[in-house]
């Protein structure tokens, strides 16, 4: 059988990639990763051959592709049972799903604002009502979460889960950006960025040579 294949964007910038590779390296699912600077004058060409959506991350199963990153949740949750990427309980893997869908959809303020950037020196910027609206709600969810399985382990369900995946590029966004935030959302983060895989994409994407200037705010 031909081993998955993850497509993947600039570890320092691209955050939407971050989100199947943390699950992925995780959960100890094998895949060879396939890493294609964004922003590069060869880079739609690149992408054209391997995206149907032309933009990363994709996930390739032998003839299979599956690109959008909660989509590729999904298929590696229904490939490897055994992985609980989601929690084993259905209501609260209804909750999960429904507040990773909420991150996939929403917080567009937060996301614009303040570009992915795993290398930027933590400084505050000046954030829109919009943006402040996004930092309270995410941090609700979180507060929300933690108060209901935080008896059960560390993440936002207790174990980790394709939801704490979802989030993790905030925490960052968070961080780089010096957004206040709670001693609950604090603590939070700080078992993400803990975590060995996080602390190996961190360290890749401060060696990566390219840079996208929009994201060096």
């Amino acid at each position: 059988m031909s081993p998955l294949q993850l497509i993947i964007g600039n570890k320092n910038y691209s955050s939407w990639s971050l989100r199947p590779w943390l699950a992925m390296k995780r959960a100890k699912i094998e895949f060879e990763e396939i890493l294609i600077p964004l922003y590069r004058p060869d880079t739609d060409e690149r992408l054209k051959k391997l995206s149907p959506s032309g933009k990363v991350p994709v996930l390739k199963d032998g003839e299979t592709l599956i690109w959008e990153s909660l989509a590729i949740g999904e298929y590696l949750a229904e490939k490897f049972p055994e992985k609980h990427l989601w929690p084993k309980d259905p209501s609260t893997r209804a909750l999960a799903r429904a507040v990773a869908s909420e991150m996939h959809a929403g917080f567009a303020d937060l996301r614009s604002e303040c570009p992915f950037n795993a290398r930027r020196d933590p400084k505050p910027i000046s954030l829109s009502a919009g943006a402040q609206k996004d930092v309270r709600r995410v941090q609700q969810i979180w507060k929300n979460l933690r108060d209901s399985f935080g008896g059960r382990g560390p993440f936002l369900f207790g174990e980790f889960s394709y939801a704490d995946a979802m989030f993790a590029p905030v925490a960052f966004r968070f961080h780089h950006y010096a957004v206040p935030v709670s001693p609950e959302a604090k603590a939070y983060m700080e078992t993400l960025f803990t975590l060995p895989e996080v602390k190996d994409w961190v360290e890749a994407g401060r060696h990566e040579v390219w840079v996208i200037p929009a994201s060096e705010k």
